[in-house]
């Protein structure tokens, strides 16, 4: 259970998440000067960042220089992602799929604001969800998925992403925010927006690679 606090910084968290999507922006557009050969290295180092942040998690807190550093390097390891869909469809299937994203997850978090309903109970059905699709994209890694196995895939990622959103939002105004708990909420709420982002636009790739 959370202690009850104070939601006086919930629009703290939104700005400093509102900064790190900016951050990651400048990171993507860097990621065009990164030799290839250091991408791998980066998710690494990404990865390692991601470890250590749900450690500090259980201590309520991360810096602001960890959360900047982490969604700058973010950006760097989504430029492949990116320039993938750009090369394949062009940049307009990029752009909506962000603009999607915005609509979505903004759509969610007033939701979720307004609403009454605590959601914060959705959390052991998330990590569930969370972790199944964790355990399919490493079986996705050695056996691949077919077109319409990633489309539902993705499609579940929506549904898993917008859950987290709905819960992130709620729980901050249920039980509070912290000062010292603004960059770690900030961060998940980064997670959730990319990771529905980065489902969106698999969605949008493969319904374009059909037509």
């Amino acid at each position: 259970m959370y202690p009850q606090t104070s939601t006086e910084f919930m629009p703290s968290v939104l700005r400093t998440f509102a900064f790190s999507l900016a951050i990651a922006f400048l990171g993507t557009m860097a990621g065009v000067f990164v030799p290839p050969m250091l991408f791998i290295p980066l998710m690494i180092l990404e990865f390692v960042m991601l470890m250590a942040a749900f450690f500090f998690r259980r201590k309520k807190a991360i810096s602001y220089s960890f959360l900047y550093i982490f969604t700058f390097i973010s950006g760097i390891t989504l430029y492949p992602i990116v320039a993938h869909y750009i090369a394949a469809a062009g940049g307009e299937i990029v752009m909506m799929a962000f603009g999607t994203t915005t609509v979505v997850f903004t759509g969610i978090a007033v939701y979720a604001a307004k609403s009454k309903q605590n959601f914060s109970f959705l959390g052991g059905f998330l990590l569930a969800a969370l972790l199944a699709m964790m355990a399919i994209a490493i079986f996705n890694f050695f056996v691949p998925l077919s077109s319409t196995g990633m489309l539902a895939y993705s499609f579940i990622g929506v549904l898993v992403f917008s859950g987290y959103v709905l819960f992130d939002i709620s729980r901050m105004k249920h039980y509070g925010v912290r000062p010292e708990e603004v960059p770690l909420m900030a961060l998940n709420l980064y997670l959730d927006f990319i990771n529905l982002f980065i489902s969106i636009l698999r969605i949008f790739g493969i319904i374009n690679s059909r037509d």
